[in-house]
């Protein structure tokens, strides 16, 4: 469980994220969404210790991470799975070396152990046969499914996904959506996903928190976000003319 209380973060006089508390749970799909420029990004930085605070705490399982010694904050930094925008794979490594670059950086595992647990990561996201094969050699959508075994292969506890659908076509998102959503409850990990993909937080919006201007303005399960009467989040789902007009007739 990741717990936030009075977060602020500002660059200069621009305050971009204002007294936010929240709580991003275990085995849940935690979605952070809103529009362009509400705070998203930074505040995904901030959770994984990209950027620092100016006020506030962020605590993993009780543990106010800028409170800790530096050992133990990149301990706990071995315990987060990060799933970037673009995949951010290498071009020059393999499928199964990019997978293995974690475990090489951080695992006391035998090189046999360590390519066992590849493996099973790959075959976990549905990847098999491509262990020898570069990522100009595979499309998108597999691209993104490397980056997320590459995210799981330490057995995370915490799994962050940064906009993970970006530039693939509907069919291939549900599929992402559908591994994160499925991983997240089998490995009990506390996942948090920054998207502004309403299909994704139809999806798999256990939890979603909803940001807007740099500030908290709704928080609940994607079961009761199109009933929240919250101007701005209605505003924010109901982008266009065609979805307003069918919320009419179907709510």
């Amino acid at each position: 469980m990741i717990q936030i209380n009075n977060l602020n973060k500002s660059f200069g006089e621009q305050l971009v994220l204002q007294n936010i508390t929240t709580t991003f749970y275990d085995g849940q799909c935690n979605l952070i969404i809103g529009k362009s420029g509400s705070g998203k990004s930074v505040m995904m930085k901030c959770l994984v210790g990209l950027m620092r605070i100016d006020c506030g705490e962020i605590l993993y399982d009780n543990r106010n991470f800028w409170q800790l010694p530096k050992l133990q904050q990149k301990d706990t930094k071995k315990d987060i799975g990060m799933l970037f925008q673009g995949g951010a794979l290498f071009d020059s490594l393999t499928i199964e070396e990019n997978v293995l670059f974690p475990l090489n950086m951080f695992s006391k595992m035998n090189i046999s152990e360590k390519k066992e647990r590849v493996n099973f990561c790959l075959q976990r996201v549905n990847l098999t046969n491509a262990n020898n094969k570069y990522p100009s050699e595979i499309s998108g959508g597999m691209k993104k499914r490397v980056a997320l075994a590459r995210a799981i292969v330490l057995n995370p506890k915490y799994l962050f996904c940064d906009e993970p659908n970006s530039g693939l076509d509907p069919q291939t998102s549900i599929v992402i959506d559908e591994l994160i959503r499925e991983l997240t409850y089998e490995f009990k990990m506390t996942t948090i996903v920054n998207t502004h993909d309403m299909n994704s937080v139809m999806e798999m919006g256990d939890n979603v928190l909803y940001l807007h201007q740099g500030k908290k303005h709704w928080q609940g399960s994607n079961k009761e976000i199109l009933h929240s009467n919250n101007e701005e989040l209605e505003d924010f789902i109901f982008a266009s003319k065609f979805l307003k007009e069918l919320k009419k007739t179907t709510f």
